[in-house]
């Protein structure tokens, strides 16, 4: 009969119920409340509240809009207090606790009272703050930076309770006075995962970082000298991009357990060269990702000792990220050599238009290289890799440079499996340059057999070579161009 038809969905037990919940945006779950007085019961007993500002901003609107930010901040406060306010009260355990809001008025005081009432009387295994800025990060003057960070600051200071009990803590566009970011990692004793972009305390000052639970540490475009790791025992990810001297700014110490590295960086004509194995110095590195943004490389190839190529010794990945177009790739086989145990290494060649400074004026003004190339004399017979399977290459041509740079590869990698040579990646913003852009990609049956002679002639390889289209893309290829 119609009228009676089971309603399975609610026929479910409640810790069920409350599971699927868990995994619904915390707005969509709140909004179940209004079925019934079993559902209202239920959206008070979530375990995982994750409250963004994103899910409360226009979906096609401008993210920045003063008006929207202003709305959607004051309804980041009424769901966070709201929620919190009405929990459970034998729900004594919350899993996660994410908050991404802005800085902005006295909405993240609001904010503060509520997180830290919470900590207060009940257990959080996860708590996060993503604290996002009103101006991004091209739209901040010094002024701007000075002003965010005070505000940061008071903040800070307010809630010390609440922080104390961070995991996570997301940081943008903040001007720090000098002992500032020393006193949030003595305060957040939990905190296991720390990014701050945009920020800093001034050019010369020296970041230092000493932490016993920090796992997870990222630093970009801040204008910090030196970023020494004094003390991060469980510290196991590092990301460092955008740093202003290139007279080697990151000191390792005591970070035993560091597994994955990202360096990226702009490197300008007067940039002097960094050699890896005294920038990583102290370090045994799995995974390493070193990102050139499109311009003049910054790593000087090595003839390494064997007490110099320590670094690379546990080395299982390599990603080289934004290489220059045009350029001879011999310099990357340092790494291969010095590297025996690399399995897998994944080249990106791109010059990505949209994000690079192209008119020539700029770029005499703000002392880009117009040379962007490395050379390396040793050639790949004087020696072999035995553990290679995998080279991946993103923005392959069938030019002279990268055919060769394939044969030494395969040369010397004795067990490779597989070669993968994509087309150049493009972004929605830079279609209609890439179409500008001459670009000799393989694309017919008779191209790609041609291109294959040219590689395996006189070559004694099993390898077999791939030439998927973008539009085909591996998306196990994807992840690991994007990682670490």
């Amino acid at each position: 009969q119609k009228g009676n038809r089971d309603d399975m969905l609610s026929n479910l037990p409640d810790d069920i119920l409350v599971n699927i919940l868990d995994r619904l945006d915390v707005t969509y779950a709140v909004r179940t409340s209004i079925l019934s007085r079993r559902w209202s019961r239920l959206s008070t007993k979530l375990s995982r509240l994750t409250i963004s500002i994103l899910d409360f901003l226009p979906r096609n609107g401008p993210i920045f809009e003063i008006d929207e930010v202003v709305r959607s901040n004051a309804a980041v406060v009424e769901a966070t207090t709201s929620i919190l306010a009405h929990r459970d009260s034998t729900r004594k355990t919350i899993h996660l606790l994410s908050m991404t809001f802005f800085l902005k008025d006295s909405d993240h005081i609001s904010i503060g009272h509520a997180v830290a009432k919470t900590m207060a009387t009940r257990k959080v295994e996860m708590a996060e703050f993503n604290i996002m800025t009103e101006r991004d990060a091209t739209q901040c003057d010094d002024d701007n930076l000075a002003s965010y960070g005070k505000k940061f600051i008071l903040f800070f200071d307010a809630f010390p309770d609440a922080f104390g009990g961070l995991t996570r803590l997301h940081l943008e566009n903040l001007r720090f006075g000098e002992s500032d970011i020393t006193n949030v990692l003595i305060v957040c004793k939990r905190l296991k995962d720390l990014r701050l972009m945009n920020c800093d305390s001034g050019e010369t000052t020296t970041l230092q970082v000493d932490h016993s639970q920090l796992s997870d540490l990222a630093i970009g475009d801040c204008l910090f000298a030196e970023l020494l790791l004094n003390s991060v025992p469980k510290l196991t990810r590092l990301a460092f991009e955008g740093w202003i001297s290139f007279h080697y700014p990151l000191s390792v110490g005591d970070a035993p357990l560091l597994e994955a590295v990202k360096l990226n960086n702009v490197a300008l004509s007067w940039h002097k060269m960094v050699e890896l194995s005294k920038f990583l110095c102290g370090t045994s590195v799995r995974d390493l990702k070193l990102g050139f943004k499109c311009e003049k490389i910054w790593v000087q190839p090595e003839c390494l000792t064997k007490s110099l190529a320590s670094v690379f010794r546990q080395l299982r990945f390599v990603n080289l990220d934004e290489i220059p177009e045009g350029y001879d790739l011999t310099w990357t086989l340092f790494i291969l050599k010095a590297a025996p145990l690399l399995k897998e290494l994944y080249i990106t060649v791109w010059d990505h238009l949209c994000k690079m400074v192209t008119d020539e004026e700029k770029r005499k003004e703000r002392l880009f290289s117009e040379e962007k190339g490395v050379e390396w004399e040793s050639s790949a017979s004087d020696f072999h890799h035995e553990n290679l399977v995998t080279l991946v290459i993103f923005g392959f041509q069938s030019e002279e440079y990268m055919v060769s740079y394939i044969r030494r590869v395969m040369e010397a990698a004795t067990n490779l499996e597989e070669v993968f040579l994509y087309h150049r990646l493009a972004c929605r913003k830079c279609l209609d340059n890439s179409r500008k852009q001459p670009f000799k990609f393989p694309w017919t049956k008779r191209q790609r057999l041609s291109v294959k002679k040219r590689i395996t002639d006189g070559i004694d390889s099993f390898a077999i070579i791939h030439f998927p289209t973008t539009a085909g893309l591996r998306s196990d290829h994807v992840a690991k161009k994007n990682y670490p």
